[in-house]
């Protein structure tokens, strides 16, 4: 347990060292970043002092709390500047843990004139959580083999390939591409016409995933093709598998199968939505495919920027939208949702039973990228689904009760278990926020952004008793 405490108290003055940068860049806000700083690096020190002494060794038991209490830790103290800003403690709770998860969800309105080291503190959140799921996607979703991760684990890795052994070095070549491809969006939006602080916040935000805009209007403040089109790639590229570029650079094999599935049904669903709002709203087709593929990819890699408020669209477009709400990107990617991975061995299953059915006698096995896939991966796919969708249930009946619509309640979750962002609706629709909302009701949704950020299964573990006589122990 005193490992925990001590990665928590790193966690913090880790934050505190980011809130005193932000102190020093951007003078509006000095004294709100300068005394967070010291608060927070004041609490993390006493953690990482007292927790330092002596180590038991990290038990699997201790992971489930060290992934879960790592998250809830940066969000608490990311929320402290802007609580000391103006916001209230619930809201700047929600702000910062829809930040930290990549949610995108936000109750703050009139960005446009918000001082820039709040803003710019936002994307930093975003980054911070981009770069921080993949390291647990990598490292620690796939040792406690939560909703059958553990494939992911084999498909991440290649005993035949030295550099890609040493999980430092596959950790630190993920780190420069994601820094890399961060910077390389950085010049490419400064190119369009954003200015350098515009560049450098939206680039963190898009690679990320996390849909974090300086501007009330979202991405849709910049009228420009151009832009809209490339934040289109570089949200793509953020929702593909940073194992799959690291093997690629390596090896100079980008062969993935999830990664084909999503790219397939993508351009599926955009082309088809395309072409049916180009004919029902009298639009040009090429017009209409940038709209569509902006909107549509920004849904399915959880990102959550908006140029037009899609649920205008009509009854056929919102109806798509809400399902790609539960899509989400690849697996070991910065993107959220149920992952394409799960989804294809998802679909997999079913045709496999269907073939049973046909012939009982019949020996069937689902296979990944070539390989078998075990019963125990199976099984991890399978009852992530059942707690996914019953979680989404739940949270959706909590919602009705505390006195939301039935389309906000229902959409409100999905937005939150699958990290995407806006929902539907005229309150947390694209054209919305999350503000009018009652407290109640956003503490709600940041359980269901945490949930969805950790699989849910990682924090469902620790609402059993088994596990703190384990933990205890």
């Amino acid at each position: 347990m005193n490992f925990v405490v001590f990665v928590n108290g790193i966690v913090m003055l880790f934050f505190a060292a980011l809130m005193g940068v932000d102190a020093l860049i951007f003078r509006q806000t000095t004294e709100v970043f300068g005394f967070s700083a010291v608060l927070v690096g004041l609490v993390g020190g006493l953690l990482a002092i007292s927790s330092s002494s002596s180590f038991a060794g990290l038990h699997r038991t201790h992971t489930f709390l060290l992934t879960s209490s790592v998250w809830v830790v940066a969000a608490i103290a990311g929320a402290v500047p802007l609580y000391l800003w103006s916001l209230s403690p619930v809201d700047a709770l929600f702000e910062s843990m829809s930040g930290i998860t990549t949610t995108g969800s936000t109750v703050m309105s009139g960005l446009d004139t918000t001082p820039r080291g709040i803003i710019f503190w936002r994307a930093m959140l975003q980054a911070i959580g981009g770069v921080g799921f993949i390291v647990t996607g990598i490292a620690l979703l796939p040792i406690l083999k939560v909703g059958g991760m553990q494939l992911f684990r084999t498909e991440s890795s290649d005993k035949g390939d030295k550099e890609l052994r040493n999980a430092a070095m596959f950790a630190s070549a993920t780190l420069q591409i994601y820094l890399g491809l961060m910077v390389f969006c950085t010049l490419v939006y400064a190119i369009g016409g954003m200015s350098a602080f515009d560049a450098v916040t939206h680039a963190m935000t898009t690679l990320s995933t996390g849909g974090y805009s300086g501007y009330d209007a979202s991405f849709g403040h910049f009228d420009s093709p151009f832009l809209q089109w490339s934040a289109t790639l570089f949200m793509l590229l953020g929702a593909l598998p940073f194992a799959w570029y690291v093997r690629g650079i390596y090896r100079g094999k980008f062969k993935s199968e999830q990664v084909k599935a999503m790219l397939w049904s993508l351009a599926a669903v955009i082309i088809v939505l395309a072409m049916w709002l180009a004919i029902t709203n009298d639009l040009n087709f090429f017009d209409a495919l940038r709209l569509v593929a902006f909107n549509v990819v920004s849904v399915v890699t959880t990102t959550g920027y908006a140029t037009t408020d899609y649920t205008l669209w009509g009854p056929f477009a919102v109806a798509v939208f809400f399902v790609l709400t539960a899509v989400g990107g690849c697996t070991g990617s910065t993107a959220g949702g149920a992952k394409a991975m799960r989804w294809l061995l998802a679909g997999r299953a079913i045709l496999a039973q269907v073939k049973i059915i046909q012939s009982p006698s019949r020996l069937v096995s689902i296979k990944y990228e070539g390989k078998r896939v075990d019963e125990d991966v199976m099984s991890g796919v399978i009852s992530f689904f059942v707690f996914y969708f019953f979680t989404l249930a739940i949270l959706s009946i909590v919602l009705s009760l505390l006195g939301l619509d039935m389309v906000t309640a229902i959409s409100g979750a999905f937005t939150a278990v699958a990290n995407v962002g806006p929902g539907l609706g005229p309150i947390i629709g694209p054209a919305g926020n999350f503000a009018s909302l009652s407290d109640p009701v956003k503490l709600v949704l940041v359980l269901g952004m945490l949930l969805g950020r950790l699989e849910i299964l990682t924090v469902v573990v620790l609402l059993t008793p088994v596990f703190w006589r384990e933990a205890l122990s």
